[in-house]
């Protein structure tokens, strides 16, 4: 059955240099009720501001994926990995075995604001890597969200170790968008911007909703939408 995880009751952080939004548990902010959706962990919503940023940590076991909603994030990590990723950008870090990272505004004038996903994976201790690829299709309103993640990178998506499949996008305005999950597939959508009708429930930026096995999604777009789509196996 679909639910509906309003903006304002994610959990809350400001350390001053970031703002985040947290829609699952993470960090210091628990709810026992959200700890991610199937093998979606980590859905965070982060404003850096000018020159801030996450300093050198490590991940294992996971795929971090960060996607710039607006300003510019650098990118640089243990396995020799740097790049400043912008609007239209998409970025996955695979852990796997082990790998360090940091993440920083690239700008000292301008904030930067990111969501990072985390996913569990299908295939545990892999050996790290990263990707990154410009959608110039995700800076342009359109008819549908674009597949920029699939697990053997159909398309021009990228690859991802999870049977998930993530689209993303502009949707014109006036515009609805039906996706059928199938059965025993489960689906989130995460309203970046703009509002909308989900199903005959009203959305807005920030919102996510949540779908049950086999629950079909309608988006109708009402103004200036911007979403992601995941796509995944309910177990």
């Amino acid at each position: 059955m679909m639910y509906i995880r309003k903006a304002a009751e994610r959990g809350q952080v400001d350390l001053g240099w970031l703002q985040s939004q947290h829609s699952f548990s993470f960090g210091h902010y628990y709810d026992e009720r959200f700890m991610g959706h199937g093998p979606l962990r980590v859905i965070n919503q982060d404003v850096v501001q000018p020159a801030g940023g996450f300093s050198e940590h490590g991940h294992a076991n996971m795929e971090i994926i960060s996607y710039v909603l607006n300003g510019e994030l650098a990118h640089k990590d243990s396995e020799g990995n740097e790049s400043v990723i912008r609007p239209g950008d998409v970025q996955k870090m695979t852990a796997g075995t082990g790998i360090r990272h940091s993440e920083f505004n690239h700008s000292k004038q301008n904030t930067v604001q990111f969501l990072q996903i985390w996913v569990v994976p299908n295939k545990m201790n892999v050996a790290p890597g990263y990707v990154q690829k410009h959608f110039s299709a995700l800076l342009t309103p359109a008819q549908a969200p674009t597949l920029i993640f699939s697990e053997q990178g159909e398309g021009e998506s990228l690859p991802v170790y999870q049977d998930v499949n993530v689209l993303a996008g502009q949707l014109a305005d006036d515009t609805t968008w039906d996706y059928a999950n199938q059965a025993g597939r489960i689906g989130w959508l995460q309203v970046v911007s703009g509002s909308a009708t989900v199903n005959g429930e009203t959305v807005s930026a920030g919102d996510g909703v949540a779908f049950g096995a086999g629950e079909a999604a309608q988006v109708a777009s009402s103004k200036d939408l911007h979403i992601l789509y995941f796509d995944m196996p309910a177990k």
